[in-house]
């Protein structure tokens, strides 16, 4: 069965209402994906600002955007999350899948950025998966699939170890209100995204 093509939440035209004070306060990651919607987009002035912010900043520092709880930027977005404890995403009323991505957790390849939503526990190299908040990333990425498409919303939080969520950072997970579009891919038994565009951030 073939993906659902992903439709980009920027029509044309909408792009070019980006301020360079707005692109600035991008996280790096959020500036290149920007970045690639707007050359997507021939939008040659935005794409020129992220290019000189992109090279102004050391290799290696992300610089953050404007961060609210993850609890409010799930209800900026329409989405009421089921524990504020351990939820990392949610659904929206008509059907969208919310997810959240922890910056951390990025990976960057020849294709571009990408993030690992979930895993099988195999071996307990991730325990999370099998936690009422792994449960739920797993029925979230299943939804997202046959959607064809889901957003995330980039986190920032202490890890407590490689391949597990702190149970206990629920009301101090902070969030970006900057939406971004993704597109879920299932490699194997896992579940992984790659954004796709970025959306206008929040009110």
């Amino acid at each position: 069965m073939k993906d659902k093509p992903v439709r980009s939440p920027l029509p044309r035209g909408r792009i070019a209402q980006w301020s360079r004070e707005r692109i600035a306060a991008l996280s790096t990651i959020e500036l290149r994906v920007l970045f690639d919607n707007a050359q997507r987009l021939h939008e040659p002035e935005v794409a020129a600002a992220c290019d000189e912010i992109l090279r102004s900043r050391p290799r290696g520092l992300a610089s953050r955007p404007r961060l609210v709880t993850w609890r409010r930027a799930c209800q900026l977005h329409g989405v009421s999350v089921r524990s504020g404890k351990w939820s990392r995403g949610g659904i929206r009323p008509d059907g969208a899948v919310l997810m959240g991505i922890a910056a951390e957790d990025v990976r960057r390849d020849k294709d571009g950025e990408r993030y690992l939503l979930w895993a099988p526990n195999e071996g307990l190299s991730r325990p999370w998966s099998d936690t009422p908040g792994g449960q739920e990333r797993l029925q979230h990425c299943r939804i997202a699939l046959e959607r064809g498409a889901a957003e995330g919303l980039l986190t920032y939080s202490k890890r407590a170890a490689a391949g597990a969520e702190p149970d206990d950072e629920g009301p101090a997970l902070r969030a970006s209100s900057t939406l971004l579009s993704l597109r879920v891919e299932k490699l194997g038994e896992e579940y992984w995204a790659r954004p796709s565009a970025a959306a206008a951030e929040a009110p």
